[in-house]
């Protein structure tokens, strides 16, 4: 936590930091105060958020656009299945994280010397791969169609969502702030340049892709629960490859509380777009997005600054 001492040796914290504590001291007892439903509504957000903050550690500071959410997701929905009910599901979920941990390092050794478009043709291609690997061995080998996913209270995952999204947050305010975070941004902005400087750029770039892997794997093995019924197809739905981009987008990838900011409203939007027009759902959300993308390239936290300068104009 950032701190100053000011002449008269008392501590001044930035406010920022209380606010968030005050927040997260919030939602620990929501669920004691709301709907069952409306506490299926918020583990949903909280999902996004971790994938959005994840994707957003890696891919914003990088520019590395990646699009391998949805096959480190669905790798942690297939260890819920398959362990869920044979070890203590905490272990569970530590272990959909460190598998996935090492899945990225082995795919991003060869992956993550690619650049530009080859980066993301690779990583579509990887997604595309997994889910079709898990189809051959449940159709060829397991004689399975899908898999029935053990299952947790709604305020159990609840609890374990909200968790994640903490240890997420924390992770990536730390690594953005650390010399991982600062050669990350060089790599944005030249990795020839962060090369020539003293950067280990290959070992920074598997770490941190690395990092972010587990913290979508572990999610994936969470939301399993909820499902009660998986296959491949809904656990690698590329859909949870490309919302995340899209709510780092519309808040803005330089900021943290941007990127919550997104996925936060992308997902009660999509959700009353989904439940009100249901025929005009992606309609509507494209044109949301091109909104954004035409008037707030920055994303929202961009806003401010856009109102201050009209105002300025209007003076």
């Amino acid at each position: 936590m950032k701190m100053a001492n000011s002449k008269n040796g008392i501590l001044n914290f930035n406010p920022s930091y209380m606010v968030v504590f005050l927040l997260f001291i919030m939602l620990v007892g929501v669920p004691y105060f709301t709907t069952p439903y409306m506490i299926v509504y918020l583990t949903n957000i909280f999902m996004y958020v971790v994938l959005t903050v994840s994707w957003a550690l890696f891919s914003g500071l990088t520019n590395y656009l990646s699009l391998a959410t949805a096959a480190f997701f669905g790798t942690g929905v297939y260890i819920s299945a398959m362990l869920g009910e044979k070890l203590p599901f905490v272990l569970v979920v530590v272990l959909g994280g460190l598998i996935n941990f090492l899945l990225a390092i082995f795919f991003g050794l060869p992956s993550l010397r690619l650049m530009g478009m080859y980066f993301v043709i690779f990583t579509l291609g990887l997604s595309e791969l997994i889910r079709h690997s898990v189809q051959w061995w449940e159709a060829n080998v397991s004689f399975m169609s899908g898999r029935i996913v053990i299952s947790l209270t709604s305020l159990t995952s609840y609890y374990m969502m909200l968790t994640i999204v903490a240890i997420c947050m924390i992770t990536a305010y730390v690594i953005r702030r650390s010399r991982y975070g600062l050669a990350l941004r060089g790599i944005g902005e030249s990795e020839i340049a962060a090369k020539h400087i003293g950067a280990n750029v290959n070992a920074v770039k598997i770490v941190v892709f690395a990092i972010s892997a587990s913290f979508i794997g572990s999610t994936g093995v969470i939301m399993a629960t909820q499902w009660t019924y998986i296959d491949p197809n809904t656990a690698f739905d590329p859909r949870y490859s490309f919302m995340p981009i899209l709510m780092a987008i519309l808040g803005g990838t330089g900021r943290i509380y941007g990127q919550v900011i997104g996925a936060t409203i992308l997902t009660a939007f999509g959700d009353i777009l989904l439940t009100r027009f249901p025929y005009y759902y992606n309609l509507l959300f494209g044109f949301l997005l091109i909104i954004v993308i035409l008037f707030l390239p920055q994303g929202l936290i961009s806003l401010k600054r856009k109102l201050q300068k009209w105002r300025k104009w209007g003076e």
